[in-house]
């Protein structure tokens, strides 16, 4: 499976919209696509929406998602919430 962690910086004051959107829109997509999410995280001090998703196919997790109608549906856009994203490509390793 391809695991990605996704990092957000979420414009000031947008994060309990953003949050609302990404329940009620991007989760559900995402699992309906065949996503796993693995866990969200919201940083208390700080503008920051952290998520672990993965995808077990050989088109990859954008071509998925973003290619979908469904995604190019959305409207208005959730991301408009975001002020800059980081993903970073991770794996697990055992640690027991």
């Amino acid at each position: 499976m391809e695991l990605v962690l996704r990092i957000y910086t979420i414009k000031p004051g947008e994060m309990a919209e953003w949050v609302d959107e990404w329940r009620e829109h991007v989760l559900p997509l995402r699992r309906r696509l065949g996503f796993a999410v693995l866990g969200a995280w919201v940083g208390d001090d700080t503008d920051t929406f952290t998520w672990l998703l993965g995808y077990d196919s050989p088109d990859g997790l954008a071509a998925a998602y973003y290619d979908s109608p469904e995604r190019a549906a959305l409207d208005p856009d959730p991301a408009r919430h975001i002020a800059e994203a980081r993903q970073l490509a991770v794996r697990a390793i055992d640690f027991t």
